[in-house]
């Protein structure tokens, strides 16, 4: 099968994209599939160029038109097979402010959280107590993400996720451990849980070797944690996902999961959280990425 692999895009994610994409690559072609690198970034004749010539599009973008619905509709108008969510779930789940309010709408506890947009230079009587988690509301490697705890910290917070997007979101800080599912299929994996050296997972103690660790499986009891795989299982449908995807979620001192977010393309290296997930149950990271294709036809 001649597979090709979109990675890179011009997204602030483009260098983890990258990586994704080489070992995606890597692993299919040790799977002994044809494969072709496609870069967004290279142009739009290129792009089509090189989609019309592959049967199956194995999606390694992160953020941007590579995760919030654009690729996905432009290869949903192509007739091609690809993998991730298409494009209506895509957009949902890239738009933190709609996933959280459809899942919230069954009763899955969520950090309470409000909205900002361009047009609003500061907010004001937001109703949530501090500290507060302010971040874009539309980037993924927890990019533009800070902790306010007072009004001026709050001002610079916003000032600063606005370089990323147009629309802030300022969610409730919910005091736990930061853990997350792997969905594959219809299948949940061993929960992943995040330790960070700094008081928050951003984007330095993600990409820096050795700035946090990851238990697998966690540290919890087997029956919350199929109660927490089932919780995630279920927003994996609700919000319309398919072939695979990554929930987050903090689980509080009185052991209440709380929805974070949804990836639907997440970390793809050999040493990103869903290879870690499935490995603790036995799956190589070839096996995942050929499992991920075998989803993805079955459509």
């Amino acid at each position: 099968m001649k597979i090709g692999v979109l990675l890179g895009g011009s997204s602030p994610e483009r260098d983890i994209s990258l990586k994704s994409g080489k070992a995606i690559i890597s692993a299919c072609q040790q799977l002994g599939h044809d494969v072709v690198s496609i870069d967004p970034k290279d142009g739009i004749s290129y792009l089509l160029e090189k989609l019309e010539s592959v049967d199956l599009v194995f999606n390694g973008l992160h953020g941007g038109d590579g995760e919030n619905g654009v690729i996905q509709g432009l290869l949903q108008s192509m007739g091609k097979r690809f993998t991730g969510s298409n494009n209506e779930s895509s957009a949902i789940c890239m738009d933190k402010r709609v996933s959280k309010a459809l899942v919230s709408r069954k009763n899955i506890l969520t950090p309470n959280w409000v909205s900002i947009d361009s047009a609003e230079k500061y907010p004001t009587n937001i109703g949530i107590d501090y500290p507060l988690i302010v971040k874009p509301n539309d980037q993924g490697s927890t990019i533009g993400l800070t902790v306010a705890k007072n009004n001026k910290e709050l001002e610079e917070a916003v000032t600063l996720a606005r370089e990323y997007t147009k629309v802030v979101l300022i969610e409730a800080f919910v005091p736990g451990r930061e853990i997350t599912v792997t969905i594959v299929g219809n299948k949940a994996y061993p929960i992943v849980e995040i330790i960070p050296t700094n008081d928050l997972y951003d984007y330095e103690c993600k990409y820096t070797k050795g700035m946090a660790e990851y238990p697998c499986p966690a540290e919890i009891s087997n029956k919350l944690t199929v109660k927490i795989q089932n919780i995630a299982l279920m927003i994996h449908k609700l919000l319309g996902c398919r072939h695979y995807s990554r929930v987050d979620f903090i689980l509080d001192e009185e052991l209440n999961s709380w929805f974070l977010e949804l990836n639907t393309l997440p970390g793809m290296t050999e040493t990103s959280l869903i290879p870690k997930s499935v490995g603790a149950a036995g799956m190589d990271f070839k096996m995942l990425i050929q499992s991920i294709i075998d989803e993805s036809l079955k459509d």
